[in-house]
């Protein structure tokens, strides 16, 4: 099985500038507003135009018509991606990943701004793969794209369609899955999380799936000292992440 690479839309100026800048060739065509004063948006149309690629300067309520409500800052762009990857290429994926790996797999994450930040956040760390199950996740909308400002069209991404699957090969390949929940019994700063590790986030509100849980090598918690019981998705991968990247002795 191979990823969805059909052609999707970029909306906005952080994810077109993202991905002129780390994968122009998978841009098809960059459409611009004609009455846009914005200089990075002209900024955009010089280099899309130096690399190539196909630039059209049209009415703003055309791009009002295909942002579909989005905020499009006077620029949308067709993008294939190629970042997208079935379960058989996992192996190969594995192998591309420098050093131990680290891999963030979204348990069924069903609001795109969460999605997008969670991905966003996964670029920064230093993720090196990110799986998402294919039917029980929120889809890469232009709405998660433009949250990811740009880590969704780079970022490796394999699209799971028995998540279970892919993480007991993980384990076989002796990668360690540390799965989040409230029900933990060890803090998050309690574990060393060093070495190849694949961090499990649930998705909002109902954590982690069963089968999931029981495939988590450990499981952990965010200690909480507040009033609130939880934490948003993308804030708290972004606090795993970043404490295990310390782990690293990452800079």
């Amino acid at each position: 099985m191979s990823g969805d690479r059909r052609a999707t839309l970029l909306i906005g100026i952080h994810a077109v500038d993202a991905a002129l800048s780390r994968a122009p060739e998978q841009v098809g065509l960059l459409s611009l507003a004609a009455d846009s004063r914005n200089s990075r948006v002209r900024d955009l149309e010089q280099r899309a135009r130096r690399l190539g690629i196909r630039v059209a300067i049209e009415p703003r309520a055309a791009l009002d018509r295909r942002s579909a409500g989005e905020r499009h800052q006077d620029v949308i762009a067709e993008f294939t991606p190629a970042n997208l990857h079935g379960e058989k290429e996992l192996d190969r994926l594995l192998d591309a990943i420098p050093g131990d790996p680290l891999i963030l797999v979204l348990d069924g994450v069903q609001d795109p701004h969460n999605l997008g930040a969670c991905l966003r956040t996964a670029d920064a760390a230093g993720v090196g793969l990110v799986i998402l199950p294919k039917d029980r996740s929120a889809p890469l909308t232009p709405a998660a794209r433009r949250a990811a400002s740009g880590a969704a069209e780079v970022l490796p991404i394999l699209l799971a369609t028995n998540l279970a699957r892919v993480l007991q090969r993980l384990k076989e390949r002796g990668i360690w899955l540390a799965g989040t929940t409230d029900h933990a019994e060890r803090d998050l700063y309690e574990l060393d999380l060093t070495g190849p590790l694949a961090l499990v986030m649930g998705s909002e509100g109902r954590g982690m799936r069963r089968l999931t849980t029981e495939l988590c090598d450990y499981r952990l918690r965010i200690p909480m000292t507040g009033t609130v019981s939880s934490l948003n998705v993308s804030v708290a991968t972004a606090i795993c992440l970043f404490e295990i990247r310390r782990q690293r002795g990452a800079p």
